[in-house]
């Protein structure tokens, strides 16, 4: 029974064994057998290892077990080893690994960083996706806006890919670069003129610090000239200057109408007491006679005055009312 259970083994790993022996790449068969008693397809970590050895890679089992273990993807790793390596590219298999782990779950895998860090990428600036016609709308200081696309050129930095940022970071920093650039242009004309300052500017601020990638260059792809903010700003103040102006007008036109009534009322107030003080007139002349301080010659020369002045005043042309009005 021992004997022949030996023989099943034998059989079912030998395949694998003869493999990796012509292929210098050699796997025993207690290490097999614990790779299917743990779960591990023997079969990838085998190939895996074939194909880093041909590629001139010293990979053992063990590294390629733990990292299929934790989750890894161990094809991927090993292609990104035999990539970097044949570049030139200085990339070790935990650095492979690590970066594997950190892109599991997304749509990035560490074969596509380290492609990315041979062949450079290009990345619209604003994305397709950012609205607004995919350009950067900015403003110079003569109110003229501009709106700006950008592409920029980056490789992945492998040291950094591992807790940098992504790519919407670094877009996110080169339109801020471009806004912040038009935006202390004296004129839009100087803007139009030497787009590549723009480029300059961006590069200089150093937007890929802390990203995963180095941006090679930042080219300006398209510049249009859009509406004057400026005059439209002017415009929408003087137009609410003029209603402010508009208000504090027809306050002091209230005011004005207050005073007025006020003052008529206090007309009216002292016609009263006019007419008030003229009915004391003929008791007085009463109490006059009275007393003797009156006579009846006295109150006739009275009299004869009061016709001689209406008789004026109607020569004259004005009515006893109209005389008291002036």
């Amino acid at each position: 029974m021992v004997g022949f259970v030996f023989l099943l083994i034998l059989l079912k790993f030998f395949n694998l064994w003869l493999r990796a022996l012509v292929s210098n790449a050699p796997v025993g068969i207690p290490t097999l057998l614990a790779m299917w008693f743990r779960g591990v397809p023997n079969a990838l970590i085998v190939d895996s290892r074939i194909t880093a050895v041909k590629a001139g890679l010293r990979v053992g089992t063990d590294e390629l077990e733990a990292h299929y273990l934790a989750g890894g993807n161990v094809t991927q790793v090993v292609l990104s080893l035999i990539a970097a390596a044949k570049a030139g590219i200085e990339l070790d298999f935990n650095r492979a690994c690590a970066i594997d782990l950190a892109v599991k779950g997304t749509s990035k895998t560490v074969i596509e960083a380290v492609r990315t860090s041979i062949n450079p990428k290009v990345i619209d600036c604003p994305g397709a996706d950012m609205g607004k016609g995919g350009k950067i709308d900015a403003v110079a200081r003569d109110g003229i806006s501009l709106r700006v696309r950008a592409r920029v050129t980056v490789r992945t930095n492998l040291d950094r890919f591992i807790g940098g940022a992504t790519e919407e970071t670094v877009v996110a920093r080169v339109g801020e670069g471009i806004v912040t650039c038009i935006g202390s242009a004296a004129s839009y004309k100087d803007v139009l003129e030497n787009p590549d300052s723009i480029s300059k500017v961006v590069l200089q601020k150093g937007v890929d610090v802390g990203t995963a990638f180095e941006i090679i260059s930042i080219d300006i792809a398209d510049v249009d000239v859009g509406e004057n903010i400026g005059a439209q700003l002017q415009a929408a103040q003087a137009e609410t200057d003029k209603k402010i102006a508009q208000a504090n007008a027809e306050v002091r036109r209230a005011a004005a109408v207050a005073v007025e009534q006020e003052m008529a009322a206090r007309t009216q107030e002292m016609r009263a007491k006019v007419v008030e003080a003229e009915s004391q007139v003929p008791m007085a002349i009463a109490e006059a006679f009275r007393k003797g301080n009156l006579g009846i010659m006295d109150y006739a020369k009275y009299r004869n005055v009061l016709a001689d002045t209406e008789m004026r005043q109607s020569i004259a042309g004005e009515t006893p009312a109209t005389s008291e009005k002036k």
